[in-house]
């Protein structure tokens, strides 16, 4: 039996025109998403990593529909997304939280305000507003006196939080976390993933965790997701993922990891990426790692590799397991 999501994308691509034309004469296109095929179950968390560029913040926007999608299919529940791209109650279920907390507030309204604002939109009675706001700022460790301040008024942490509560006061399905920690200290991002981690276990709701540090990835993430140059590369359990990492990239990706254990810092060194990213407006033909992969074969210049299942539930792109 297939297993049943949430919300499942089968062949998903996001293409942004650019002006001007390429030595044929077509118009140049760049492919931030590439045929992507994923899904998240209900109460499951799924982490997305990839380098700067690779495509995770666009992967966010299309699947809450700030981007018109270029191609593919998304379902919610089981349903063409499609059909309730206008849906109210839809947007309720789906909520975003972005990665700059200076940037995601407004800094003329209060936090009063701000988690307001959502409630009058998706018509929720006044009456319970103030309750919402102050149990859902009590969740994140701040309280009712917090309401009549300004975002200036707060570190980068409790800006976060207060993005946090405004995602959550309308109890969505489905939270995105767009690198909702990137632009914290240290210490802070530990506060925010085991927030998160607390209120999705309470909560029992669904979280798309997009970030860079692999460490809190593996801590948060039910299944884990690496992308390259637009394209999902592989997707499995973390488990597998990091115990039994099949693709050269995820390889050198979870080897370059900060680390003090000897042995994976001479496996580090081994495996290191070697050069730049290529464009996206002139990818690579074939598999768009090659250039950088150390095992790479001529069939890897000649054809793009099928995201296929090579073990139960882990599936993988790489010309190694074609089958």
């Amino acid at each position: 039996m297939d297993k049943k999501y949430l919300l499942e994308t089968k062949g998903l691509s996001k293409h942004f025109p650019l002006d001007g034309r390429d030595h044929n004469g077509v118009r140049r296109t760049l492919k931030a998403l590439d045929n992507v095929s994923f899904g998240i179950a209900s109460g499951e968390v799924v982490g997305i990593v990839g380098e700067s560029g690779c495509g995770k913040t666009t992967l966010a926007r299309t699947l809450i529909q700030l981007y018109d999608k270029t191609a593919g299919e998304i379902f919610w529940d089981g349903k063409h997304m499609d059909s309730m791209r206008h849906s109210l109650p839809l947007r309720r279920q789906i909520q975003m939280v972005f990665q700059d907390p200076y940037a995601s507030l407004n800094p003329r309204m209060t936090v009063y305000q701000l988690l307001q604002e959502p409630l009058l939109v998706h018509h929720v009675p006044k009456k319970h507003h103030e309750e919402l706001m102050v149990q859902g700022l009590e969740s994140v460790g701040l309280n009712q006196s917090h309401l009549a301040r300004y975002p200036h008024e707060f570190s980068g942490g409790q800006r976060q939080r207060i993005g946090i509560v405004r995602a959550l006061i309308l109890e969505p399905r489905l939270l995105i976390c767009d690198e909702a920690i990137s632009a914290l200290d240290v210490s802070i991002q530990a506060q925010v993933v085991n927030l998160l981690k607390k209120l999705q276990r309470e909560k029992q709701y669904s979280i798309l965790f997009i970030a860079h540090d692999l460490s809190m990835v593996k801590y948060i993430s039910d299944h884990i997701g690496v992308m390259y140059m637009g394209n999902l590369v592989e997707f499995g359990t973390k488990e597998n993922v990091f115990a039994w990492r099949k693709h050269p990239y995820t390889e050198t990706l979870l080897a370059a990891a900060p680390s003090i254990d000897l042995q994976r810092l001479g496996e580090a060194r081994r495996l290191r990426i070697e050069g730049e990213m290529p464009s996206l407006l002139q990818p690579p033909s074939g598999c768009k790692f090659r250039t950088r992969c150390q095992e790479a074969m001529d069939i890897c210049a000649l054809e793009e590799p099928v995201f296929q299942e090579i073990l139960p539930g882990h599936q993988v792109a790489c010309h190694k397991y074609a089958k």
